[in-house]
Protein backbone atom coordinates (compact mmCIF):
# COMPACT_ATOMS: atom_id res chain seq x y z
CA UNK A 1 0.00 0.00 0.00
CA UNK A 2 3.28 2.64 0.80
CA UNK A 3 4.71 1.40 -2.36
CA UNK A 4 1.23 2.09 -3.96
CA UNK A 5 0.87 5.95 -2.48
CA UNK A 6 4.93 6.35 -3.05
CA UNK A 7 4.21 5.45 -6.69
CA UNK A 8 1.12 7.97 -6.96
CA UNK A 9 3.07 10.92 -5.27
CA UNK A 10 5.47 10.55 -7.77
CA UNK A 11 3.50 10.37 -10.49
CA UNK A 12 1.58 13.48 -9.48
CA UNK A 13 5.04 15.40 -8.75
CA UNK A 14 5.92 14.00 -12.61
CA UNK A 15 2.56 15.40 -14.04
CA UNK A 16 2.54 19.04 -12.42
CA UNK A 17 6.06 19.85 -13.80
CA UNK A 18 5.37 18.53 -17.08
CA UNK A 19 1.92 21.06 -17.06
CA UNK A 20 4.14 23.81 -15.54
CA UNK A 21 6.48 23.06 -18.02
CA UNK A 22 3.90 23.86 -20.80
CA UNK A 23 2.75 27.91 -21.68
CA UNK A 24 -0.31 28.25 -23.27
CA UNK A 25 -0.19 31.79 -24.90
CA UNK A 26 -2.54 34.24 -26.63
CA UNK A 27 -2.80 37.27 -28.30
CA UNK A 28 -6.03 38.84 -28.32
CA UNK A 29 -5.90 41.33 -31.81
CA UNK A 30 -4.38 38.28 -33.29
CA UNK A 31 -6.91 35.14 -34.61
CA UNK A 32 -6.33 32.02 -35.48
CA UNK A 33 -3.65 29.84 -35.47
CA UNK A 34 -2.41 30.33 -38.71
CA UNK A 35 -1.86 33.96 -37.82
CA UNK A 36 -0.60 33.37 -34.63
CA UNK A 37 2.08 31.33 -36.12
CA UNK A 38 2.81 34.11 -39.10
CA UNK A 39 2.97 37.04 -37.19
CA UNK A 40 4.37 35.01 -33.15
CA UNK A 41 5.87 31.73 -34.51
CA UNK A 42 9.33 33.19 -34.05
CA UNK A 43 9.04 35.03 -30.90
CA UNK A 44 7.33 31.69 -29.60
CA UNK A 45 10.42 29.54 -30.82
CA UNK A 46 12.48 32.17 -28.74
CA UNK A 47 11.04 32.54 -25.79
CA UNK A 48 10.53 28.86 -25.61
CA UNK A 49 14.21 28.13 -26.01
CA UNK A 50 15.46 30.83 -23.21
CA UNK A 51 13.02 29.60 -20.91
CA UNK A 52 12.81 25.73 -21.92
CA UNK A 53 9.11 25.58 -21.02
CA UNK A 54 7.10 24.66 -24.28
CA UNK A 55 5.11 28.00 -25.63
CA UNK A 56 1.81 26.57 -27.20
CA UNK A 57 -0.42 28.86 -28.96
CA UNK A 58 -4.38 29.12 -27.95
CA UNK A 59 -6.06 30.87 -30.47
CA UNK A 60 -8.89 33.91 -29.34
CA UNK A 61 -11.01 35.81 -31.80
CA UNK A 62 -12.40 38.09 -28.79
CA UNK A 63 -10.97 40.10 -25.99
CA UNK A 64 -14.03 38.12 -24.32
CA UNK A 65 -12.99 34.78 -25.17
CA UNK A 66 -9.47 36.12 -24.14
CA UNK A 67 -10.96 36.16 -20.86
CA UNK A 68 -13.09 33.01 -20.60
CA UNK A 69 -10.06 31.15 -21.74
CA UNK A 70 -8.29 32.72 -18.74
CA UNK A 71 -10.87 32.23 -16.40
CA UNK A 72 -11.38 28.41 -17.68
CA UNK A 73 -7.93 27.69 -17.21
CA UNK A 74 -7.46 27.14 -20.79
CA UNK A 75 -4.50 29.56 -21.41
CA UNK A 76 -1.66 30.63 -19.20
CA UNK A 77 -0.61 33.83 -20.55
CA UNK A 78 -2.05 36.54 -22.82
CA UNK A 79 -0.28 39.69 -24.69
CA UNK A 80 -3.26 42.78 -24.58
CA UNK A 81 -3.58 46.23 -24.85
CA UNK A 82 -3.73 48.69 -22.43
CA UNK A 83 -7.55 48.93 -23.14
CA UNK A 84 -8.10 45.56 -22.80
CA UNK A 85 -5.85 45.15 -19.51
CA UNK A 86 -8.11 47.02 -17.61
CA UNK A 87 -11.20 44.96 -17.78
CA UNK A 88 -9.24 41.53 -17.27
CA UNK A 89 -7.70 42.63 -14.75
CA UNK A 90 -11.02 43.53 -13.20
CA UNK A 91 -12.70 39.65 -14.49
CA UNK A 92 -9.61 37.73 -13.98
CA UNK A 93 -7.49 39.27 -11.58
CA UNK A 94 -4.54 38.50 -14.04
CA UNK A 95 -1.01 38.64 -12.58
CA UNK A 96 1.15 41.33 -14.85
CA UNK A 97 4.14 39.39 -16.35
CA UNK A 98 6.06 42.29 -18.27
CA UNK A 99 5.13 45.22 -20.93
CA UNK A 100 5.63 45.52 -24.31
CA UNK A 101 6.89 49.25 -25.25
CA UNK A 102 5.23 50.51 -28.25
CA UNK A 103 7.46 53.54 -29.02
CA UNK A 104 5.21 56.93 -30.70
CA UNK A 105 1.78 55.55 -29.31
CA UNK A 106 -0.38 58.16 -28.50
CA UNK A 107 -3.72 58.99 -29.39
CA UNK A 108 -4.39 62.46 -32.02
CA UNK A 109 -7.19 64.57 -33.06
CA UNK A 110 -6.31 65.43 -36.78
CA UNK A 111 -7.76 67.71 -39.11
CA UNK A 112 -6.89 69.54 -42.22
CA UNK A 113 -4.12 72.41 -42.38
CA UNK A 114 -5.98 75.48 -43.82
CA UNK A 115 -9.73 74.48 -43.00
CA UNK A 116 -11.72 76.49 -40.34
CA UNK A 117 -11.15 74.13 -37.68
CA UNK A 118 -7.55 75.96 -35.77
CA UNK A 119 -7.72 74.31 -32.18
CA UNK A 120 -9.86 72.17 -30.49
CA UNK A 121 -11.97 74.18 -29.07
CA UNK A 122 -13.09 74.91 -32.70
CA UNK A 123 -14.71 71.44 -32.66
CA UNK A 124 -17.53 72.46 -30.50
CA UNK A 125 -20.66 71.46 -32.27
CA UNK A 126 -18.92 69.53 -35.29
CA UNK A 127 -18.43 66.10 -36.31
CA UNK A 128 -15.79 63.69 -34.75
CA UNK A 129 -14.97 60.67 -35.80
CA UNK A 130 -13.78 57.82 -34.01
CA UNK A 131 -12.50 54.13 -34.83
CA UNK A 132 -13.00 50.86 -33.76
CA UNK A 133 -15.06 50.62 -30.68
CA UNK A 134 -13.05 50.85 -27.76
CA UNK A 135 -9.31 50.64 -29.35
CA UNK A 136 -7.07 52.76 -26.72
CA UNK A 137 -5.43 54.50 -29.71
CA UNK A 138 -8.44 54.95 -32.40
CA UNK A 139 -11.53 55.62 -29.59
CA UNK A 140 -10.36 55.84 -26.26
CA UNK A 141 -7.44 57.83 -26.13
CA UNK A 142 -8.49 60.43 -28.50
CA UNK A 143 -11.99 61.23 -26.75
CA UNK A 144 -9.46 61.66 -23.39
CA UNK A 145 -7.00 63.72 -25.39
CA UNK A 146 -10.11 65.83 -26.33
CA UNK A 147 -11.89 65.78 -22.47
CA UNK A 148 -8.42 66.68 -21.44
CA UNK A 149 -8.66 69.80 -23.57
CA UNK A 150 -12.68 70.19 -21.77
CA UNK A 151 -14.86 69.09 -24.30
CA UNK A 152 -16.82 66.45 -23.43
CA UNK A 153 -17.61 63.29 -25.58
CA UNK A 154 -20.89 63.27 -27.24
CA UNK A 155 -21.97 66.59 -25.98
CA UNK A 156 -19.95 69.17 -26.61
CA UNK A 157 -19.41 67.76 -30.24
CA UNK A 158 -21.10 64.51 -32.33
CA UNK A 159 -19.37 61.58 -31.62
CA UNK A 160 -19.36 59.16 -34.47
CA UNK A 161 -17.47 55.99 -34.79
CA UNK A 162 -16.46 54.91 -38.14
CA UNK A 163 -13.61 52.88 -40.01
CA UNK A 164 -10.54 55.03 -40.43
CA UNK A 165 -9.57 54.94 -43.73
CA UNK A 166 -13.54 55.96 -44.43
CA UNK A 167 -13.34 58.67 -42.10
CA UNK A 168 -10.11 60.38 -43.58
CA UNK A 169 -11.90 60.42 -47.03
CA UNK A 170 -15.06 62.07 -45.27
CA UNK A 171 -12.51 64.53 -43.53
CA UNK A 172 -11.28 65.36 -46.93
CA UNK A 173 -14.16 65.72 -48.67
CA UNK A 174 -15.27 68.04 -45.38
CA UNK A 175 -18.17 66.14 -44.50
CA UNK A 176 -16.71 65.89 -40.93
CA UNK A 177 -13.90 68.15 -39.18
CA UNK A 178 -11.63 65.70 -37.48
CA UNK A 179 -10.95 61.91 -36.87
CA UNK A 180 -9.16 60.41 -33.57
CA UNK A 181 -6.38 58.13 -34.64
CA UNK A 182 -2.72 57.25 -33.30
CA UNK A 183 0.55 58.40 -34.45
CA UNK A 184 1.41 55.57 -37.28
CA UNK A 185 -2.14 55.94 -38.21
CA UNK A 186 -1.35 59.56 -39.45
CA UNK A 187 1.61 58.49 -41.07
CA UNK A 188 0.01 56.40 -43.12
CA UNK A 189 -2.64 58.74 -44.12
CA UNK A 190 -0.18 61.00 -45.20
CA UNK A 191 1.70 58.44 -47.63
CA UNK A 192 -1.50 57.78 -49.24
CA UNK A 193 -3.08 60.95 -49.36
CA UNK A 194 0.70 62.83 -50.43
CA UNK A 195 -1.33 65.74 -51.54
CA UNK A 196 -3.44 66.51 -48.27
CA UNK A 197 -1.89 68.53 -45.77
CA UNK A 198 -3.35 67.43 -42.43
CA UNK A 199 -2.79 69.03 -38.94
CA UNK A 200 -3.23 67.84 -35.17
CA UNK A 201 -5.26 69.60 -32.96
CA UNK A 202 -5.12 67.86 -29.85
CA UNK A 203 -2.63 65.14 -28.70
CA UNK A 204 -2.31 62.84 -25.26
CA UNK A 205 0.39 61.72 -23.82
CA UNK A 206 2.09 58.48 -24.54
CA UNK A 207 -0.41 55.63 -24.14
CA UNK A 208 0.46 52.89 -21.20
CA UNK A 209 1.94 50.09 -23.05
CA UNK A 210 0.88 46.55 -24.20
CA UNK A 211 1.02 43.99 -21.38
CA UNK A 212 1.98 40.47 -21.14
CA UNK A 213 -0.52 39.14 -17.91
CA UNK A 214 -0.44 35.73 -16.84
CA UNK A 215 -3.64 33.81 -15.25
CA UNK A 216 -3.93 33.42 -11.67
CA UNK A 217 -3.62 30.03 -11.65
CA UNK A 218 0.29 30.63 -12.78
CA UNK A 219 2.82 30.41 -9.93
CA UNK A 220 4.82 33.03 -9.26
CA UNK A 221 8.08 30.74 -10.02
CA UNK A 222 6.98 31.08 -12.94
CA UNK A 223 6.16 34.50 -13.71
CA UNK A 224 9.36 35.44 -12.13
CA UNK A 225 11.26 33.15 -14.41
CA UNK A 226 9.13 34.52 -17.28
CA UNK A 227 9.80 38.25 -16.19
CA UNK A 228 13.71 37.73 -15.83
CA UNK A 229 13.75 36.14 -19.45
CA UNK A 230 12.11 38.74 -20.76
CA UNK A 231 15.00 41.12 -19.20
CA UNK A 232 17.38 39.33 -19.73
CA UNK A 233 17.17 38.02 -23.23
CA UNK A 234 15.06 41.21 -24.53
CA UNK A 235 17.36 42.21 -27.47
CA UNK A 236 17.12 38.35 -29.15
CA UNK A 237 13.54 38.24 -27.91
CA UNK A 238 12.71 41.60 -29.83
CA UNK A 239 14.26 40.47 -32.74
CA UNK A 240 11.92 37.66 -32.91
CA UNK A 241 9.18 39.55 -32.64
CA UNK A 242 10.16 41.79 -35.37
CA UNK A 243 10.16 39.28 -37.72
CA UNK A 244 6.32 38.89 -37.74
CA UNK A 245 4.35 42.20 -39.77
CA UNK A 246 1.63 43.09 -37.68
CA UNK A 247 4.43 43.23 -35.15
CA UNK A 248 6.32 46.14 -36.38
CA UNK A 249 4.68 48.92 -33.88
CA UNK A 250 7.15 47.39 -31.25
CA UNK A 251 9.86 47.94 -33.32
CA UNK A 252 12.54 50.11 -31.42
CA UNK A 253 10.15 49.15 -27.79
CA UNK A 254 11.51 47.58 -25.25
CA UNK A 255 10.49 44.75 -22.76
CA UNK A 256 9.47 47.03 -19.24
CA UNK A 257 9.34 44.71 -15.77
CA UNK A 258 8.35 47.69 -13.66
CA UNK A 259 5.27 48.44 -14.44
CA UNK A 260 1.94 48.31 -12.21
CA UNK A 261 -1.86 48.41 -12.14
CA UNK A 262 -2.07 51.33 -11.25
CA UNK A 263 0.13 52.63 -14.48
CA UNK A 264 -3.43 51.90 -16.49
CA UNK A 265 -5.49 54.24 -14.32
CA UNK A 266 -5.31 56.78 -17.41
CA UNK A 267 -6.79 53.57 -19.44
CA UNK A 268 -9.42 53.85 -17.02
CA UNK A 269 -10.04 57.79 -17.30
CA UNK A 270 -10.43 57.07 -20.64
CA UNK A 271 -13.42 54.54 -20.05
CA UNK A 272 -15.28 57.64 -17.74
CA UNK A 273 -14.22 60.10 -20.57
CA UNK A 274 -17.17 58.33 -22.86
CA UNK A 275 -18.70 57.59 -20.39
CA UNK A 276 -18.50 54.44 -18.96
CA UNK A 277 -17.81 53.16 -15.61
CA UNK A 278 -17.53 50.18 -15.17
CA UNK A 279 -14.97 48.09 -16.25
CA UNK A 280 -16.44 44.42 -15.79
CA UNK A 281 -17.17 44.46 -19.85
CA UNK A 282 -15.34 45.22 -23.27
CA UNK A 283 -17.16 48.19 -24.73
CA UNK A 284 -18.70 47.04 -28.17
CA UNK A 285 -19.07 43.90 -27.81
Amino acid sequence: MLRLLAAAAIALTAFTANAADKIRFAVTDIEGLEQLQTEYGPFRDALSAATGYEIEFFAVNSRTAAVEALNADQVDMVLTGPAEYVVMKELTDAQIVVAWQRPDYFAQIVTLAGGEIKTAADLKGKKVTFGEVGSTSQHLGPAQALADLGLKYGEDYEALIIKRNTAIEALIRGEIAAVGMNFGHLNGAREAYPDVAFKVVARGPDLPDDILVASKSVSADIVAKMRDTFLKDGKSLMEAVLKGEDTQKYRGGFFIATVNDSDYDYVRSMYRAIGVESFSSFVGE
